[in-house]
């Protein structure tokens, strides 16, 4: 039986009030740790929702002691609470059953073309803010949307009898306001808190947000710990577990060889590998075969084979903090052990239990990305022999051609040992998805090359980068002289790492590249919005939150502040 369309009534509008001070983790990774605590919590101890305002401060006092973190973390972590308790209740209410709820202050203020009436804002779709592609993604999967504040419209929409279920964003003054409406009517409601306090051009964790507005009991996914996953695929790569899916090292060169695999890395491609493996695998909650670790193994050695290589070419002399295996071995010894890494990948594959259609199928999309890697390596080097500026244009398309064939050999090879026939039906979806993400985690490296912590330097280097490709499109009169020279691989004596790092943020270089990583992270979300597997759609979109977990915090409501120190000034008594 169908249900009724939804009528939202226009509620009287309420006058705001001031909120205190709040305050959320700092970093993503501290965000994370605090969530997993949370979700460990509520998987042993089973509090059982609704629960009253009293009662959810007991048990996060118990979490507060037990994380050892400020007591000014007691509301963020109540947040928390609530939304694992009503975390598998949400997953069962239907889509067209539920509410998005938004702030207007997601929106750009200065540029928002978007008008007001008494319901809230009505959204021009626009493009300049993440409302329009929350909004739509929502009501393509069947949500009704408001961008309005919130406890007010919650109440109003509860009484109607037509939602199940919230999905709220909104700073935690907000939430905190809502939270016994909700309560009350123990309608299932999670809530995302803004990154911060103000009610101008805020933001939020998109990645959050994605995870509870696509949470689904189809989805037999939902539950799986990607950080313990990925704990058990870097365990793969220690010294004994090597030699058991590999065989004993035979001979120096396999030492090396075995050795450097096992060296320092982030592993996202072995984890991409199992990540695409388990949501499209009968059956999700089973034990990882045997020999899905031949193929995550084969994966890593792709890769660490090409950075042998392209360390070689480009001439670095540090990896991981250590040397480079050529600066350690000596050039013929590296290119040779390179070659012994494509050779074992290859090998690997081949020896894994699959039929012969899925090892055909395997060994033509990893002999595919191996070749058009080494498209992009070679328009690099072919740049080298005649440098010139690049546009921006240009060297995305290097990243293109560089990064994003990795990513998706290593999704692709999942997916084809989950089932030839799986694979088939993702396979464009993968490819699309591949390509906008390995783009963000180049722009993202070229980033995190910035300043005295940067790894490898791309300025002393002298390689092409987005930053450099940026900043000279911006630059005028010597700046862009001395950035042309950059190019051509000159660096002048009078300029240094510094300098040049401080012409880059002048012309905000680094913000473009800020923009445009965000830009290719949400193409990488839009990918995925047609496809129909709900345990791959859900999983490769928290992959891209776990990968690019690094949002910070901006500062405090500047509103808010300005209107609690007027407040404080009329309560000063005037002689």
């Amino acid at each position: 039986m169908e249900s009724a369309p939804l009528v939202i009534p226009r509620p009287v509008p309420q006058q705001r009030i001031r909120p205190p001070k709040k305050n959320i983790p700092q970093t993503g990774i501290e965000r994370n740790h605090i969530l997993h605590t949370v979700r460990n919590y509520v998987a042993e101890h089973n509090p059982v929702p609704p629960m009253g305002t009293e009662e959810l401060k007991e048990h996060a006092d118990r979490l507060m002691a037990m994380l050892k973190c400020d007591t000014i973390y007691r509301d963020y972590i109540g947040v928390l609470l609530s939304n694992e308790m009503w975390r598998e209740h949400l997953a069962q209410v239907p889509f067209e059953r539920r509410l998005l709820l938004l702030p207007k202050c997601l929106r750009v203020e200065a540029k928002c073309p978007a008008p007001f009436d008494e319901f809230g804002l009505l959204c021009k779709q626009c493009g300049l803010c993440t409302i329009q592609d929350l909004q739509a993604e929502a009501e393509r999967l069947g949500y009704a949307v408001l961008v309005a504040e919130g406890s007010a419209i919650v109440m109003s929409l509860i009484q109607t009898g037509k939602i199940e279920a919230i999905v709220g964003v909104s700073c935690l003054s907000v939430l905190e306001r809502a939270f016994p409406y909700m309560e009350a009517a123990a309608i299932p409601g999670v809530a995302v808190p803004l990154l911060q306090d103000d009610c101008i051009d805020t933001n939020v964790d998109i990645d959050w947000v994605w995870d509870y507005i696509h949470l689904t009991s189809d989805d037999k996914t939902r539950r799986l710990d990607l950080g313990a996953l990925r704990d058990e695929v870097d365990f793969w790569f220690t010294p004994g577990s090597l030699d058991l899916v590999m065989g004993t090292a035979e001979g120096e060169t396999e030492r090396i060889a075995r050795e450097w695999l096992g060296r320092a890395g982030k592993r996202w491609r072995p984890f991409l590998t199992v990540s695409a493996y388990q949501a499209l695998r009968d059956d999700t909650g089973a034990k990882l075969p045997a020999d899905l670790r031949k193929i995550a193994v084969a994966v890593e050695c792709f890769h660490k084979a090409s950075l042998i290589h392209d360390d070689i070419e480009d001439n670095d002399s540090v990896r991981y903090g250590e040397k480079t295996l050529h600066e350690e071995h000596g050039v013929a010894v590296a290119l040779n052990v390179g070659d012994l890494l494509i050779g074992e990948g290859y090998r690997l594959i081949a020896a894994c239990q699959a039929s012969a259609e899925q090892k055909a199928a395997m060994l033509m999309v990893a002999s595919q990305g191996q070749r058009q890697l080494c498209r992009g390596q070679g328009a690099e080097l072919c740049w080298a022999r005649k440098p010139a500026p690049l546009t921006s244009l240009e060297v995305l398309n290097i990243f293109r051609q560089k990064t994003a064939p990795a990513f998706e050999v290593a999704l692709r090879l999942g997916a084809i040992y989950a089932g030839v026939d799986q694979h088939e039906e993702v396979e464009d979806v993968l490819k699309e998805y591949s390509e906008a993400l390995g783009i963000a985690y180049q722009i993202r490296d070229d980033l995190s090359d910035l300043g005295q912590q940067g790894e490898t330097n791309d300025i002393l280097g002298l390689r092409p980068s987005l930053l450099l490709a940026v900043a000279y499109e911006r630059a005028q009169n010597e700046n862009r002289a001395v950035l042309e020279s950059l190019w051509r691989r000159q660096l002048a004596a009078e300029s240094s790492v510094e300098s040049i790092e401080s012409l880059y943020r002048e012309l905000k270089a680094d913000e473009r590249a800020q923009t445009l990583l965000e830009t290719y992270k949400e193409e990488a979300i839009r990918s995925l919005r047609d496809l129909d597997n709900p345990n791959l759609k859900g999983l490769l979109r928290r992959v891209i939150g776990k990968i690019f977990n690094d949002t910070e915090i901006k500062g405090w409501c500047k509103e808010f502040e300005q209107k609690n120190v007027a407040a404080r000034l009329e309560e000063i008594p005037v002689n």
